[in-house]
């Protein structure tokens, strides 16, 4: 009996000694994505263009990163907080964690060099080497095209300053431990030629980072198997919960029975000013998507969106897009 209970212990000893050393290997030795690159963007007008437009219409980074009008429908950016950041990703959102999107203007970048903000958005690794959750899509823009990226980080260096740091992020157990193995060294694609439609869908689609949000999660990992398919929950400032939708080509429940006008149509219908002054009552039905900023999209990226969304496996899932609040 002592020696299986002396066994016991030491299969026990043993166990607590690997765990604690792999834990301390994830705080201390990980992310290990190699130090920020030496780099100097050229502000060349043309790269400040394109930043520009993927910035605000295709990655829309300006999305999370600036002060949104919930009185409005789809929540468009209010005047004056462009970059500001400070948009809450918490656990009411079904995160491990309370996460803030960072301050993208020279208040919360002045001090970063371009190298360290290439790093940022490619691999998930802050200023001070720190994990940053994907719920700014890093794994995502790590497989964009690395001009693209330099494009977005010119853009940004010329916005102006507003707003204040955000609050610190702060991952729960266990992931605080289990954050600093996600950042990767990014796998960067060339843009495809726009003649390969679906090819070059899949790149905005990917810039775009659609699976993020059109995928429902549990505690921050998506469910597998439901990948586009919708159901994201999103608790609206002002009462009830929107879901995503399911963008498979599932003729059902999804956009099977869609044509590529009606898609170009509906993210078209919110590009003039009447669209981004749309009053909402309170408990009213809203969404979280950023319509008024994916309307700037171009109506060739957005068909060839399309084009590459009726290649992905079809899923049936009936989402209810709106529940008011109880």
């Amino acid at each position: 009996m002592k020696k299986l209970f002396r066994a016991l212990l030491f299969i026990f000893s043993g166990v607590f000694i690997l765990l604690i050393g792999a834990l301390t290997y994830m705080k201390v030795a990980l992310p290990n994505v190699g130090p920020a690159p030496e780099m100097k963007v050229d502000m060349s007008q043309e790269r400040i263009e394109r930043g520009k437009y993927l910035a605000n219409h295709v990655s829309v980074c300006m999305d999370c990163h600036s002060g949104r009008d919930w009185n409005k429908f789809a929540g468009p950016m209010i005047e004056g907080t462009l970059g500001g950041g400070g948009e809450e990703f918490s656990q009411i959102f079904g995160f491990p964690g309370a996460f803030y999107a960072h301050n993208i203007s020279p208040i919360g970048l002045g001090d970063w060099t371009d190298g360290e903000i290439f790093r940022a958005i490619t691999s998930g690794v802050s200023k001070n080497g720190t994990a940053l959750f994907p719920v700014m899509p890093h794994p995502a823009y790590g497989k964009m095209d690395e001009e693209d990226i330099k494009c977005i980080i010119a853009y940004l260096r010329t916005l102006k300053p507003v707003g204040k740091q955000a609050p610190k992020s702060k991952a729960d157990f266990p992931m605080n431990f289990i954050i600093n193995t996600i950042p990767q060294k990014p796998d960067f694609q060339k843009v495809p030629d726009t003649t390969d439609q679906i090819a070059y869908g899949k790149y905005i689609y990917t810039a775009a980072a659609c699976t993020d949000c059109h995928t429902k999660q549990d505690n921050g990992s998506k469910i597998k198997g439901m990948e586009d398919a919708g159901g994201f929950e999103f608790p609206l400032p002002y009462g009830g919960t929107v879901r995503s939708a399911n963008i498979t080509p599932d003729k059902e429940t999804g956009i099977g029975n869609w044509t590529e006008e009606q898609f170009v149509k509906r993210f078209k219908a919110y590009s003039d000013s009447a669209a981004r002054n749309m009053n909402v009552q309170e408990g009213r039905f809203n969404t979280t998507m950023p319509w008024t900023m994916y309307a700037g999209m171009k109506e060739g990226d957005l068909k060839a969106l399309y084009a590459y969304l009726k290649t992905i496996p079809p899923v049936k899932n009936n989402v209810v897009l709106f529940s008011p609040k109880e």
